[in-house]
């Protein structure tokens, strides 16, 4: 049976990045079909290779953030590998970056240069603070824009300094945001004919997700603080303890749903209490309520809190670990738990594509490419010779 075609096959993208931001943005466009060409450095690449659990001198990480690729080792502060990168800018869609700006300025790859040559490229530009402002030639990471973007302050427990959600998500939404852009600027380009930079940082990208934080304190001078595992206001929605110590997730804030709580835990005096019928009320005893949700589950195991509250059609879910996740039947049933076959011939686990598409959906082959397996092939594409193609690996400009 015949793959149908992925949704940005025929789409270039080039990408000049490392670690997460711009690379995870161009992984997900070629997992819908983009062919990514990844540039990297000469002899080490990009930094992700070596991240966490190496394994034969290759990050596990590696294989998941850029499946699909093509890597070209180039040395882009040398003006021959930056000539590669502008011949490789003049036939893409769309350019990814993530460096500090002022980087690509600095080695003759700015976008009104790149541009003038091809005027329908897109250039996605993720970085800290964005490509103007007073903080623009800051450094910034990720967890540098949750932290000024809202995030980290009303991340974990009143009386615990601020937490990591676990990932990076800082990254994680920026690269988001970088998809969302290109995909936007191509859609434009199709009526004005030309492209466009998308300027996403770090810190706007996590502040728009902050829901209604800046209302709230414009209008009531309130700011959010942290608050663990409820929801201020909305109740009840929080972490309960097990007889085993330890926690399942339920969310009851609905009014039909906290009723068939109240029925399921057999507390007829909470269903019927005509003060907590809707969500002002419940809010107003947000604690006690919890307490008195909690002293049912303390009683019982989870799968018996997650068995009578589904049988009730009430939101709950233990709290999954990687373990749990890979022996889920609905990770399974959706195809987001994938097997690959590596360079070394083993197999490895690795998450599937979001979102699904039904008509041409997105897919991937295999693992992240070993460094520089493209370089001659990309080469070769753009007119260089063999003897060509050697003399840069002599000089030390491509890998």
């Amino acid at each position: 049976m015949t793959s149908p075609p992925r949704p940005l096959a025929g789409i270039r993208v080039l990408e000049l990045g490392a670690l997460i931001a711009g690379p995870f943005c161009a992984k997900l466009l070629a997992e819908f079909g983009a062919d990514v060409v990844k540039l990297e450095p000469p002899k080490f690449g990009d930094p992700l290779r070596k991240w966490r659990h190496v394994e034969r001198g290759t990050s596990l990480w590696w294989h998941v953030q850029s499946r699909g690729k093509r890597s070209a080792a180039v040395d882009l502060r040398t003006e021959e590998g930056q000539a590669i990168a502008r011949a490789l800018a003049l036939r893409a869609d769309i350019v990814v970056e993530n460096f500090r700006p002022g980087t690509l300025e600095g080695w003759n790859l700015s976008y009104a240069s790149l541009a003038a040559d091809n005027p329908g490229l897109v250039m996605v530009r993720i970085s800290g603070y964005g490509q103007s402002g007073p903080y623009r030639e800051r450094p910034g990471f990720g967890v540098i824009g949750e932290a000024v973007g809202g995030m980290r302050y009303v991340t974990g427990t009143p009386d615990r300094p601020p937490s990591r959600v676990g990932v990076s998500i800082g990254d994680t939404l920026s690269a988001l945001y970088g998809v969302i852009g290109a995909l936007c600027a191509l859609e434009a380009r199709r009526t004005t004919g030309r492209g466009q930079v998308v300027d996403v940082a770090l810190y706007e990208a996590v502040f728009s997700v902050m829901e209604s934080m800046l209302p709230e304190f414009d209008r009531f001078d309130v700011v959010r603080e942290r608050t663990g595992s409820i929801l201020p206001g909305i109740a009840p929605t929080s972490a309960y303890r097990c007889a085993d110590g330890s926690f399942v997730l339920i969310a009851a804030n609905g009014d039909s749903i906290f009723r068939r709580l109240c029925a399921a835990m057999g507390r007829a005096d909470l269903e019927n209490d005509p003060s907590l019928a809707h969500n002002d009320g419940r809010a107003a005893r947000q604690q006690w309520l919890d307490d008195e949700i909690e002293r049912w589950t303390r009683a019982r195991s989870p799968d018996d809190v997650v068995h009578a509250l589904e049988a009730a059609d009430v939101p709950v879910s233990k709290i999954y670990t990687i373990r749990d996740i890979v022996d889920d039947a609905q990770y399974k049933a959706r195809e987001m738990i994938r097997e690959i076959e590596i360079a070394d011939g083993s197999r490895l686990k690795v998450p599937g594509v979001v979102p699904k598409l039904s008509e041409t959906p997105g897919g991937f082959d295999g693992g992240g490419p070993a460094l520089g397996e493209h370089t001659d092939d990309v080469l070769l594409d753009l007119g260089y010779d063999a003897a060509a193609i050697d003399a840069l690996r002599a000089r030390g400009v491509i890998g």
